[in-house]
Formats: structure tokens, sequence, C-alpha cells
């Protein structure tokens, strides 16, 4: 959904104050329970790399990688023309 219907505005906005800060509690719990689902996805995902019992990467072997990926986006963009 990429918009919020009009109708579901005018019915919070029809709402008693009261009932609207309600709405607005409402929502700030659903986006706190998204967020958290983001924190464990990201918890599992360490939990992973921490299995993989690898040393880090030296600030050479980033810049190396990111190196890489930007040459192959500009190969991809100058395909593309």
């Amino acid at each position: 959904m990429s918009a919020i219907p009009e109708t579901l505005i005018e019915k919070i906005k029809a709402l008693p104050p009261q009932r609207r800060v309600e709405v607005e509690d409402f929502v700030d719990f659903l986006e706190a329970r998204e967020r958290g689902k983001a924190v464990r996805w990201l918890g599992k995902a360490f939990e992973k790399l921490d299995a993989l019992n690898e040393s880090p990467m030296t600030p050479e072997e980033i810049q190396a990688e990111i190196a890489a990926v930007r040459a192959e986006r500009r190969a991809r963009n100058t395909d593309r023309r």
C-alpha cells in the first residue's frame, strides 16, 4: 500500500481526541514491533558472521571490495547505453 486511503484519514479525524491518541499509540506500537523484527534479523545475521570465525577485513580489503562493486556497477551502466 503506497498511500493512506483518504477514508482512513477521515475516520481518524472523526474520532474524539482521546480515541485519536489511542490510534497514535497503536501506530507507535506497530512501528516498534516492526523495528523489533529488524533488530532480531540483524542479531541473527551477526550470529552467523560470528560463527564463520574469520578475522575482520582490513581497511584495504574493504576498499578493494568497494572498488570492485563500483567497477561492476559502472560496467553494467555502460552496457545499458
